[in-house]
């Protein structure tokens, strides 16, 4: 059967990542939540003079555009998803969308860092009744949307052929709006219990207290965040159980071969693709080895490259001779 001429024939998709809708779409319903929490809390703080109610307030109105960047995140790579400037695909969008959240985060701790030391110097009356009602609100809140949030996990954890299962399909965009959510959590909890211990102790040092913890809890989120989506964006992935893999599929070839060149990075979530370059003694094609390799369903893009020991010594004989 002769083969085909037509290029569309020989092309292939590079779109790797199916995207997320579902989480799309509760990052939305999230993102509205919020804005309309971070408003009431942070009128409430002014209005009440709580300054955890106030740093809650101020973290929510950050979590509310770090959400906004996460659905932006999401639609930004749907549309650009067949966009031929995008060698490896549109996902790590999303994971640039993760690592700006995480950013953001830390600029969160920080300003609820200066602001709790600023009250803890210069402590000011609190009203404990309102304030402690809009705190248990938004709460709530931050609760309706953690729930929202883990539905939008149960699109991504699918089972994966071969020797493991990797534990790293999770979705990097989802995860930073997660930790948002889970950090505006947090700092609910922490502001409820200074403003009961303030209101019936007579703690009002308790209030910005809670403020530098709840800072200090965001900022270690933040940085595995940085670190988790930084470790993508930068193709450092190479101490991936997927590699191992690699290098067991040729060990374990009839085919005798030594791995010359490796390179492994992700292209989706839970997927990869790798460029491998193999000495080999034997007449074969990269074909051979491709289909040893594709057992492995997270490497969706392998490339072979092959150089036969025993071909070239023969031509540098034959150089040498002439």
């Amino acid at each position: 059967m002769p083969l085909s001429t037509s290029p569309d024939d020989w092309s292939h998709s590079h779109v790797f990542d199916e995207g997320n809708p579902l989480a799309e779409r509760n990052t939305l319903w999230v993102v509205i939540l919020t804005a309309a929490m971070m408003v009431a809390e942070i009128a409430g703080g002014w209005m009440f003079n709580s300054m955890a109610l106030l740093a809650d307030g101020w973290h929510m109105s950050s979590h509310a555009l770090a959400l906004g960047l996460s659905v932006l995140a999401y639609a930004a790579a749907r549309r650009f998803a067949h966009d031929a400037r995008f060698a490896f695909g549109t996902w790590k969008i999303e994971v640039l969308g993760g690592y700006t959240s995480a950013i953001l985060l830390i600029g969160v701790a920080g300003l609820m860092l200066y602001q709790s030391v600023e009250r803890l110097i210069a402590p000011t009356p609190i009203h404990y009744d309102q304030a402690i009602v809009i705190a248990v609100v938004g709460l709530l809140v931050n609760l309706v949307c953690a729930w929202l949030l883990m539905g939008g996990h149960g699109h991504d954890h699918h089972g994966h052929h071969g020797h493991h299962n990797h534990d790293h399909h999770h979705d990097l965009n989802l995860r930073s709006a997660y930790l948002h959510v889970v950090a505006d959590a947090a700092t609910s909890v922490l502001a409820i219990l200074a403003l009961i211990g303030g209101k019936f102790w007579g703690a009002n040092w308790l209030d910005p207290a809670m403020g530098i913890a709840g800072a200090a809890l965001v900022t270690v989120w933040a940085y595995g965040l940085l670190r988790d989506s930084g470790r993508v964006l930068l193709d450092a992935e190479m101490n991936a159980p997927v590699v191992a893999e690699i290098r067991e599929v040729i060990e374990a070839s009839p085919i005798k071969a030594r791995i010359s060149d490796l390179h492994v990075w992700r292209v989706g979530k839970g997927k990869y693709a790798c460029i491998l370059s193999l000495i080999i003694t034997d007449d074969t094609e990269a074909e051979y080895f491709k289909q040893q390799l594709s057992i492995h369903e997270e490497l969706v893009h392998i490339t072979v490259e092959l150089k036969n020991y025993q071909v070239s010594a023969r031509l540098e004989v034959d150089c040498a001779s002439a």
